[in-house]
């Protein structure tokens, strides 16, 4: 046997020595390093034989020096095919170790891959509580909002009669009359809650009237003339009754605000059943969680996108054109609107049809738009555009209209402008603050 298999099993049995030392030995060295015995006479010179006092052992120090040359303590022999049983068993472990190590890198590399073709923004789908004005269609009711306004004094009368913000949109000065309806507005005559602070608005058509209905209202003022007695007036015909008597005058003004109709007196917008709000709420169903004509407002699910410069905005959907994107969504069906896919009164917006998995309408990313609040080009109506990546495993997060140009230019994706139905495709998605 070579002198290293002997060495190592000398440590294998030291342990056991190690074991068998009484507490006597342990209680006579504390002993005497309490009665200060110097650091240099520990050991030999101390009166210590082996693993005990010298005063202990039968003959003192000399005995037991005497007995050292004469014994040996036997060393079991170390078979070398033991120890190769070892050293296998060692590698053995050695490679489970490895071969775990490298399934954990897998399923980490597996969760990151997958973690990374998912989009998950925060806040996605927030509710927005917006205040409800009163009107007339043809001597009943109707319920509606504004969100934008063509021009600044409007909006800002507006603003601050119902206390939450309507967006300026300069472009909707451009809508076309076909795609208009008309709104008339009182200036003076019997107080109330109208936008001038008289009687409530007219409407010409509602929703139930889908050949001429349309959100984005023309705006005719009108007002009661010297000597005549105001009333209220609830329809359309009763106003040109009393246009044509000459008690009141008409004033079409060059202002287009967008008051899509909430209530009307054949039906009303659709309220989605499940109210409750995650990041992977679906478009379909409804885009109204709650509609209050008590406290006079209106709940929408208010959806997350990107500005053209990649700010944070949110906008809800009231209408759109054709009739089945609209009735996916559960919003207002509005022919008028097709009108409006060559007119500069409606911006593009992009969304996504693959790519990666995310909170967009279609199950892919949120969309850009190519204006917002603040912009000069901001309008509420969209014209859509459909981006699709030429290879899905290319695909990366896209959020400014720049991000969109350069991959185009790249030849990573193609974009098209969508024809659902085979039809013009026009949404009404205002631009809002859902926590103002």
């Amino acid at each position: 046997m070579n002198k290293s298999l002997r060495y190592i099993a000398l440590l294998a049995i030291l342990p056991l020595f190690t074991t068998g030392l009484g507490t006597d030995y342990f209680t006579n060295a504390d002993a005497l390093k309490s009665k200060g015995t110097a650091t240099s006479q520990y050991g030999s010179s101390t009166g210590i034989c082996g693993l005990d006092l010298c005063s202990n052992y039968p003959g003192g120090r000399a005995a037991w020096e005497a007995d050292q040359g004469s014994k040996t303590t036997p060393v079991a022999p170390v078979e070398e095919k033991h120890m190769e049983k070892e050293t296998m068993e060692e590698k053995h472990m050695e490679k489970e170790t490895m071969e775990e190590k490298h399934m954990e890198k897998e399923t980490m590399e597996e969760t990151e891959a997958d973690m990374g073709s998912v989009l998950r923004l925060s806040r996605t789908n927030v509710p927005a509580t917006i205040p409800l004005h009163h009107g007339y269609y043809n001597g009943e009711n109707v319920y509606f909002i504004i969100t934008d306004s063509s021009d600044p004094t409007h909006a800002e009368i507006i603003t601050k009669n119902q206390d939450w913000k309507v967006e300026l949109a300069p472009l909707l000065k451009n809508t076309p009359e076909e795609a208009l309806s008309k709104t008339y507005m009182f200036t003076n005559g019997i107080e109330g809650k109208g936008v001038h602070g008289f009687q409530s608005e007219v409407f010409t058509s509602t929703p139930a009237q889908t050949d001429v209905y349309s959100a984005l209202t023309s705006h005719v003022h009108v007002t009661w003339n010297d000597g005549a007695t105001p009333r209220v007036l609830d329809s359309d015909a009763m106003i040109m009754e009393a246009a044509d008597n000459d008690e009141i005058t008409l004033t079409p003004l060059n202002v287009v605000l967008n008051m899509p109709q909430i209530v009307w007196p054949e039906g009303q917008m659709m309220v989605k059943e499940d109210k409750t709000l995650t990041d992977e709420t679906p478009y379909g169903g409804g885009q109204v969680l709650d509609i209050d004509t008590e406290e006079m407002t209106v709940t929408f699910i208010a959806h997350r996108g990107w500005g053209p410069d990649g700010r944070t905005i949110y906008y809800i959907v009231t209408d759109a054109t054709p009739s089945g994107p609209a009735k996916m969504m559960g919003v207002v069906s509005t022919p008028t609107s097709a009108s409006l896919i060559a007119n500069s009164a409606a911006v593009d917006l992009y969304q996504f049809k693959n790519g990666l998995t995310g909170t967009g309408p279609l199950g892919f990313q949120p969309g850009i738009a190519a204006g917002a609040p603040g912009d000069a080009n901001y309008s509420p109506m969209w014209r859509i555009f459909m981006i699709g990546w030429e290879d899905d495993k290319n695909a990366q997060l896209l959020e400014t209209i720049d991000d969109i140009n350069a991959y185009k230019e790249a030849g990573l994706i193609n974009i098209g402008i969508a024809r659902p139905m085979d039809s013009d495709h026009i949404v009404n998605c205002p631009f809002i603050d859902p926590f103002q």
